[in-house]
């Protein structure tokens, strides 16, 4: 028996124009996806969702990963337990976790011998088939940790300040809001081709001042990153809500986090606000999730 685990992220920048090769600065966050795995006489897939053998409906990208390492190794029956910090649909990487988690977990019970970036690329391998056109962003972050820009994959220095997630409730499909950008993009090229540019320049912005711990800089940034998101159709107005909640009541920045069309948004708070951030999401009727950056990609656990 293996067990694996893998973190979620936040987008600080570039969701969406990361799909065109813009940059982007993603940080994994402290909740995690947790695979068990053990050989077994058939293939059984256990989560909150049910209990499945190989389901492509119900549980594509676990189904996705046991096809896929069977080119790595002999794998006649396994037992996959899945259990999750991550809300699904929510934007905060909960796709990119299980199915990192579960490559690794396949990867040590059957000892393929796979390096970290051979996790990476096949996770957005997957997630590519499933969603369509996805970036590498979110599986490459749930592999190796930390706070990363991309394309570049240079490691940034880890956050040192709180993260409040704002959680709707509301899922939504990434690939269903990639394909609507799209569509303005081929309706208004003039128009939304620039948005996207400023979006990936806005990364290369704040790579100085995350480095340099300089949030409120970071901050700004973000915040006009939320606004831009909200230019290209993927906001809504119980988004903006919590946005502008987790603002007044003194976040340094609130802004969307993933493809949006509903599930959450993130806040860099100081020690004194966080809690306060939190109340005011949880006083809108959303969930707050209170959490930090981690350092830690995929991991074996005890």
């Amino acid at each position: 028996m293996i067990t694996c685990s893998a973190p979620g992220k936040v987008y600080l920048f570039g969701e969406h124009a990361v799909v065109y090769g813009q940059s982007a600065i993603c940080c994994a966050i402290d909740l995690r996806t947790r695979v068990q795995a053990t050989k077994h006489d058939s293939i059984v897939i256990e989560s909150v969702l049910g209990t499945t053998a190989l389901d492509f409906e119900i549980h594509p990208y676990v189904s996705s990963v046991i096809e896929k390492m069977k080119g790595h190794a002999n794998i006649e029956g396994v037992r996959i337990q899945i259990r999750s910090e991550l809300p699904v649909g929510s934007g905060l990487g909960s796709s990119a976790a299980v199915t990192v988690a579960t490559l690794q977990a396949l990867n040590q019970l059957y000892a393929c011998n796979l390096q970290l970036e051979d996790i990476a690329n096949i996770g957005h391998t997957i997630e590519r088939e499933i969603q369509g056109n996805a970036s590498p962003t979110d599986t490459y972050v749930s592999t190796m940790g930390g706070v990363v820009l991309i394309p570049e994959r240079r490691k940034l220095k880890d956050l040192d300040c709180q993260l409040v997630i704002g959680n709707t409730r509301k899922s939504s499909s990434t690939k269903d809001l990639v394909s609507n950008v799209a569509q303005l993009r081929q309706e208004f090229p003039d128009i939304i081709d620039p948005i996207l540019d400023n979006i990936g320049k806005m990364a290369h912005l704040a790579e100085e001042p995350v480095n340099r711990y300089d949030y409120e800089t970071t901050g700004k940034l973000m915040n006009v990153n939320h606004g831009l998101l909200d230019a290209i159709g993927v906001g809504g107005a119980e988004l903006s809500a919590l946005v502008y909640a987790a603002r007044n009541a003194g976040a340094i920045s609130a802004k969307i986090t993933g493809a949006g069309g509903g599930g959450c948004i993130v806040a860099l708070a100081n020690e004194t606000s966080a809690s306060a951030v939190a109340s005011a999401i949880k006083n809108i009727g959303a969930e707050a999730i209170l959490t930090r950056n981690t350092h830690e990609g995929v991991r074996l656990e005890p």
